[in-house]
């Protein structure tokens, strides 16, 4: 009769094995994918190590671990009076050991595929790690484990070299099918070698097309397109930001209203590759805008507010409520800061339709009072009939709204904007736009809104601040960041599009260098002048050569858009075939072909009043 306890020994260690490398494998995934310590790519290579080591190389070490002479296997041997070395248990031990690298590598990479603004956000709408895990990282991951689960105990019924030098060859007991092979081939029954061949290759084989099924199956659905319908209509947005200042949306948010004295301070210090981020500001309910390029800091300073990142040292607090506090060891978790956050690619939760990402952050509420806060913002935000899509079926205007609605429903004590409308086009961003300006005119916490666009920060934000390399150059009110800019950065940032160094004269005159011009000036010329700008839709053309600044130019070249023609123009002297330029002016089309009737040289005026003088 042919003994078939190899194949019930093979699979009972297998699937012990499997079970076991599979809650090991995914502790190990999880705590790798967060740890930033030293050393991690040589406790990376440990953990794989089993894949890419020989068999014997495992047994022998694992002898050397588990064997009667090892520490361990002398205090089995003293406390239990059991040796593990030639057991059963030898065998689950050789195939968790050589499974665990599969388990392990495919549930990081598996997890690493994840979005991680999605983990970012759940922590800022309350969820704890525990439930981050459970409700985001595993949903997201488990075809990924499954195929882990399934190839590690693929691996671990194939295991020979490590089970037979730690668990032997013993019937009935360690003699798994691999070991059955390999002792019926050695003693020339090649029959049992080959049924047991056949036998371990149709598990094999079912197991690649289980594991391929999978993989195929982990193909994300692409974002389907709204329907026609959804795309003629005009949506009631559009209407309604346009009505009076009783419009519903200042009504239905002001209808839960928290402390009126909200205010934002922050004096942190965080060191960065490449620059030190020193940030110290107030804010209170007024939107307060961050602008600055990419890399100035802009979004490391919403992390750290929001607990996202820990500052080196220094001081948050939020309406007199201590964030974080480096001399006092304060650093509050980011789910317990009440902070609502908007991310740039908006972080929607893929596996949740519309109504469970807004309800993710209020879980802790009673039902009825759950779905009455989901329905206000969906009323709100002008979701109804979305409620049962998911994100990869909404537009990006639509998933907008969603994360908007999402970070309102925690009710928060400041909302964080983080270019929160770059990733919509320009008709799209332009509605959600004067939505978001209507939803924060009427929030009374906290709000901070980071873009780098100029035009954007200038309509949704009462006050600026100007950052560039971790550092705020420049504050005050969008009026006098756009038409007084102090710095010579801040200037570029604004959009000014003319330059030269500048030399002070007098107290009423400077000299531009690149320019040869004398101009006149109103402002107050600071002590450390270096250049004088001059915004491109400021200029003025004449036909008296005699005011105050005003120059002969030449046109050296032009582009055009569909609204504006930019000039480039030579002073002083016809450029002939020079191509260089010294002033960049924009105009209208209608004021263009006035223009461009009238032979040069052409005269154009640098308003005195409208000179700006930088520092460096």
């Amino acid at each position: 009769m042919f003994d078939l306890s190899p194949l019930w020994i093979s699979l009972r260690a297998a699937g012990v094995a499997t079970i076991v490398t599979f809650f090991v494998g995914i502790a190990a995934a999880r705590w790798m994918l967060t740890y930033r310590g030293k050393g991690k790519g040589i406790i990376d290579a440990i953990f794989i190590a089993p894949l890419v080591l020989p068999p014997t190389v495992v047994g022998f070490l694992l002898l050397l671990l588990l064997g009667r002479n090892s520490p361990i296997g002398q205090l089995l041997a003293q406390a239990f009076d059991y040796n593990i070395i030639f057991s059963w248990e030898a065998t689950v031990i050789t195939a968790s050991v050589v499974a665990f690298p599969l388990m392990y590598r495919t549930t990081l990479g598996a997890f690493e595929q994840i979005d991680a603004s999605v983990y970012l956000v759940a922590r800022t709408l309350g969820a704890s790690e525990w439930r981050i895990f459970w409700q985001v990282m595993l949903p997201l991951s488990y075809k990924g484990l499954v195929a882990a689960t399934i190839l590690s105990f693929a691996r671990a019924l194939g295991e020979f070299g490590a089970t037979l030098m730690l668990a032997g060859n013993i019937p009935g007991q360690t003699q798994t099918m691999p070991v059955a092979i390999f002792f019926a081939a050695e003693s020339g029954d090649m029959t049992t070698a080959l049924i047991w061949v056949l036998i371990l290759m149709s598990i094999s084989m079912f197991v690649i097309i289980v594991v391929n099924f999978w993989s195929q199956s982990k193909q994300v659905t692409a974002p389907v397109k709204a329907d026609k319908k959804t795309q003629k209509r005009p949506s009631n947005i559009d209407s309604r930001i346009l009505e009076s200042e009783n419009h519903l949306i200042p009504q239905a948010y002001a209808a839960e209203s928290h402390n009126p004295s909200q205010e934002l301070m922050v004096d942190i210090e965080k060191n960065l590759a490449g620059f030190s981020l020193e940030v110290n500001f107030k804010a209170t309910q007024e939107t307060l805008g961050l602008l600055g390029a990419s890399g100035s800091g802009k979004s490391m300073t919403l992390k750290c507010i929001a607990g996202l990142v820990t500052p080196d040292q220094g001081k948050i607090v939020l309406n007199g409520r201590t964030l974080f506090d480096s001399e006092r060891k304060i650093n509050v978790p980011p789910n317990e800061r009440q902070i609502g956050f908007v991310f740039q690619n908006y972080a929607l939760f893929p596996h949740l339709n519309v109504f469970e990402n807004i309800a993710f952050g209020i879980k802790d509420l009673p039902i009825i009072q759950q779905q009455q806060r989901i329905q206000k913002y969906i009323q709100l935000l002008e979701l109804e009939g979305l409620e049962k899509r998911f994100p990869s079926q909404l537009s990006g205007g639509q998933q907008q709204r969603v994360a908007l609605a999402r970070a309102l429903a925690i009710e928060p004590e400041i909302l964080i904007f983080d270019e929160a409308l770059s990733a919509l086009d320009t008709y799209l961003r332009g509605r959600v736009e004067q939505l978001l300006i209507r939803v924060l005119s009427a929030y009374d916490g906290v709000s901070l809104f980071v873009t780098h666009k100029l035009e954007e920060a200038y309509r949704v934000c009462k006050d600026l601040l100007v950052l560039d390399g971790g550092q705020i150059i420049e504050a005050g009110s969008k009026q006098e960041i756009f038409e007084r800019p102090r710095t010579f950065k801040t200037a570029q940032l604004t959009e000014c599009k003319n330059f030269s160094s500048a030399q002070r004269l007098d107290d009423q005159t400077v000299k531009a260098i690149e320019w040869n011009c004398i101009l006149q000036v109103v402002e107050f010329i600071p002590d450390h002048l270096s250049y004088v700008g001059y915004r491109a839709h400021q200029f003025n053309f004449t036909q008296d050569p005699e005011q105050a600044n005003t120059f002969p130019c030449w046109l050296v070249t032009i582009s055009e858009t569909q609204h504006r023609i930019t000039l480039y123009l030579k002073l002083h002297e016809d450029p002939g075939t020079n191509k260089t330029y010294d002033l960049l002016v924009e105009v209208f089309k209608d004021k263009w072909f006035e223009l461009k009737k009238q032979p040069c040289p052409w005269y154009i005026t640098l308003n005195p009043w409208k000179v700006i003088l930088l520092e460096n």
